[in-house]
């Protein structure tokens, strides 16, 4: 593929994904993300088959983006508590930009989309949270009697399970806000007392550099 080819598909993978990310995926025709891109349908056919395939392209590429994203915390985490802090963190912001109905949409009409979601969860942040788990392990501030297999495959329910309007209906609930419950029940569940007061010194650092950097006029509820 020549440079310029590859810069359009790019471009066309970016704002698809940012389309889906904030209408959903359902709600969003090629002929919304032609009219985005100031692009021809055509054109855009020229490059993707059809949606499904513009679906699962994006999907991949997302899944790819996490990736680094996680590799990056883990690398820049001082032990397994800080990691844990950041990656929460990561998973609510991603939670607050996405619409609440997109992975109902993938589930629903784009299966080849949702294999790729389903291997992602099952493999890659399977086995990202078994590491974390056996290093704070050893490092003493996770307990010495879990087995971190059942605990990251809990931990994947969980997130599912947010996600869930039969249980947690939008209307009553803010999705980002049940993750962050759930999972600072999960953090606790998991740490010795070493390891909460770690997590709780990393949370409050993170709540008092978010009010250092808001505008005078702002403040956190």
């Amino acid at each position: 593929m020549e440079d310029k080819d590859k810069e359009i598909k790019e471009k066309i993978l970016e704002s698809s994904e940012k389309l889906f990310m904030k209408y959903g995926v359902r709600s969003i025709s090629m002929d919304d993300i032609a009219r985005h891109l100031s692009m021809s349908k055509k054109t855009l056919y020229q490059y993707f088959v059809d949606k499904d395939e513009l679906v699962t392209t994006v999907t991949e590429a997302h899944m790819n983006s996490h990736k680094k994203i996680y590799e990056a915390i883990r690398k820049q985490s001082e032990n397994s508590i800080d990691e844990l802090h950041q990656l929460g963190l990561h998973v609510r912001r991603h939670i607050e930009e996405q619409n609440p109905a997109l992975l109902f949409d993938i589930q629903k009409f784009h299966p080849k989309a949702w294999t790729i979601w389903i291997e992602y969860k099952r493999n890659y942040i399977h086995a990202t949270i078994v590491r974390n788990i056996k290093q704070g392990m050893k490092d003493g501030l996770m307990r010495a009697d879990l087995n971190p297999e059942i605990i990251a495959q809990y931990r994947l329910a969980t997130i599912q399970v947010c996600c869930d309007e039969q249980f947690f209906g939008q209307d009553q609930y803010k999705t980002a806000e049940v993750q962050s419950q759930v999972f600072e029940h999960f953090v606790f569940g998991l740490c010795t007392e070493k390891g909460k007061k770690l997590y709780l010194k990393y949370k409050e650092n993170h709540i008092h550099q978010m009010k250092t950097n808001l505008p005078k006029h702002e403040t956190i509820s």
